[in-house]
């Protein structure tokens, strides 16, 4: 079937819509420029390469329509009437730049140095079509770098020479001048092509002890990074499983790596900053709700890991609402001397009762406000309150007791405390309050209830070993976590916020391998990143290859201490 022909743009017509290359980086999502995130935000046609997709994907609109670069063909040809003639998805594409919408083009690393969209863009050029380009972190530079091999460590004017060798076969590809140079030679090239790259290099002149990296999947929390030298490369990779051998399955030789040849390589074991975090490429299940695990999951994602967000409870609203409603017009009425939230759903409830009352945060004048953490806090601060107290040690109902002022009838002329808390909640803070003596108001503010059961493939993951680790931060998500997904495998490390959560984890059959020093998520994930080091420390002096914990799995199931 002949291909559409798109009429070019008229002389003197200047289209309103435009076509936007943009270099998406090398895998990281984090590597995307300010720029390039702007550009997105304005996208009304997204074709995107395959490695980057889901990351530019985030920030674009809703409604933008999607294109799979991999449809676009290599070559582009104008023909002798002034058509672009052509299959491809972009060409297509014109008609929307002419109707004035924006198409985006990303590019798996830097635009500029892929000769696929240089064709793209010589396309746009001859069929009248604006285009520009936004440059990204090129994957020849971005994953040396990630992989701690600095191209120019020790050696400011070193020369470096950029290979491109992943659209041909090792022994078509002219090796000659690279072989008799000194250069540090960056190659971007096949997996299964590099055994006769080395060979072809060490036939041209290079030494055989040269040094060599091999980075697969760079920049990414799966990157794995190999050396060796160019006599030993072939054996290192199949000893390590990576490429075939009697007993191994290989990785896709098709994959396309990032190799460096050169003694900027022998750095590599002081410089190796990204593979060296402590939880490196570890998937980690967090049981709580997207809006209560973005920080704890933020602060995984520092120490290397893959946080998984699993909801196992769900927030609903109290069965009869006349309390809650009693509880609003008591603090307006100056019934209560102080209001105490424990939790940040306490705080939403309350906040939703007074936006359904239109009331806002100046209802709180001349009420005592308390929170029993630093998360807790912030929500009232993002409603407009500042606490008056906050625990000044542990983060939790206890401490709270501690700060605790008595009552003092001279001081205080009002002697009760509004209390909004979930219907499962303890007794202990209602318990210390009286003790210090203070009438409390104990209100169901909200209900947790177990939440849906998570997709099979996550619950396969949980019961077969699939995590290296599961976050609890309640005896509530030990229980429903369990009820609804089943238990975790032997070989996945429990981390427990307290020994209360710990005891919980232990009589459903879990051995506690991390319990926080101080009752808060951010010492937890702290205190479960000490124990990834260690772990990794410990296997690195007895000479052992590092494993995360769901790479072994022996046949016996965990068993409580």
């Amino acid at each position: 079937m002949s291909p559409a022909k798109h009429s070019v743009v008229p002389k003197g017509t200047r289209p309103v819509g435009q076509v936007t290359f943009l270099g998406a980086g090398p895998g990281d999502p984090g590597l995307l420029t300010l720029r390039a995130v702007e550009v997105l935000s304005s996208a009304d046609v997204l074709v995107a390469d395959p490695l980057t997709a889901a990351a530019v994907r985030v920030h674009c609109p809703s409604g933008v329509e999607l294109h799979d670069a991999d449809a676009l063909p290599e070559t582009f040809v104008l023909d002798g009437d002034g058509y672009v003639d052509s299959n491809a998805a972009l060409t297509r594409l014109f008609p929307s730049v002419q109707a004035g919408r924006h198409v985006v083009r990303t590019v798996d690393g830097d635009p500029g140095l892929d000769g696929r969209a240089a064709e793209e863009m010589l396309a746009c050029a001859q069929a009248g079509i604006p285009f520009q380009v936004v440059p990204g972190v090129a994957q020849s530079v971005g994953v040396p770098a990630y992989a701690g091999v600095m191209l120019r460590a020790g050696r400011p004017a070193a020369d470096v020479r950029f290979v491109d060798a992943s659209h041909c076969a090792p022994e078509s590809y002219d090796w000659a001048n690279l072989g008799v140079c000194d250069a540090t030679l960056v190659v971007r090239t096949r997996l299964g092509s590099l055994p006769g790259s080395a060979t072809a290099l060490v036939a041209q002149g290079r030494k055989p002890d040269t040094p060599v990296s091999v980075t697969l999947e760079g920049t990414t929390t799966r990157q794995r990074t190999y050396t060796a030298t160019l006599g030993t490369l072939a054996a290192e990779l199949k000893a390590a499983r990576v490429l075939p051998s009697p007993v191994s399955a290989p990785v896709n030789p098709a994959s396309s790596v990032i190799a460096v040849v050169g003694e900027q390589v022998a750095q590599r074991s002081s410089l190796s900053w990204f593979e060296t975090k402590p939880l490196f490429g570890w998937n980690v299940l967090v049981p709580r709700t997207k809006d209560q695990a973005g920080a704890l999951s933020e602060q995984l994602r520092s120490y290397g890991a893959v946080p998984s967000e699993v909801p196992t409870i769900a927030v609903e609203p109290p069965r009869t609402p006349q309390q809650m409603e009693r509880a609003i017009k008591g603090l307006v009425t100056g019934r209560y001397e102080w209001i105490a939230f424990t939790s940040v759903n306490a705080v939403k409830a309350v906040r939703e009762k007074f936006e359904e009352y239109g009331l806002d945060a100046r209802a709180f004048a001349g009420i005592k406000v308390a929170a029993v953490g630093e998360t807790t806090s912030q929500a009232l601060v993002d409603f407009g309150v500042k606490p008056d107290l906050v625990p000044s040690g542990e983060q939790s109902a206890a401490g709270l007791l501690e700060d605790w002022p008595l009552y003092d009838p001279v001081f205080d002329p009002i002697d009760r405390v509004l209390l909004p808390r979930a219907d499962i909640a303890t007794e202990t803070l209602v318990a210390g309050l009286v003790e210090l003596g203070w009438e409390v108001d104990d209100v169901t503010a909200y209900r947790t209830v177990r939440a849906s059961p998570p997709p099979v493939e996550t619950r396969e993951a949980i019961k077969g070993g699939g995590f290296d680790a599961v976050i609890f931060t309640s005896s509530s998500t030990v229980r429903n976590l369990v009820g609804i997904a089943g238990k975790p495998h032997n070989v996945t490390v429990i981390a427990c916020i307290g020994p209360a959560t710990a005891k919980t984890a232990e009589e459903h059959g879990l051995r506690v391998d991390v319990l926080a020093p101080a009752p808060s998520v951010a010492a937890l994930a702290e205190a479960l990143a000490d124990f990834g080091a260690a772990r990794r420390d410990a296997a690195t002096q007895a000479g052992e290859q590092v494993y995360r914990p769901s790479e072994r799995r022996p046949g016996s199931r965990r068993k409580a201490r």
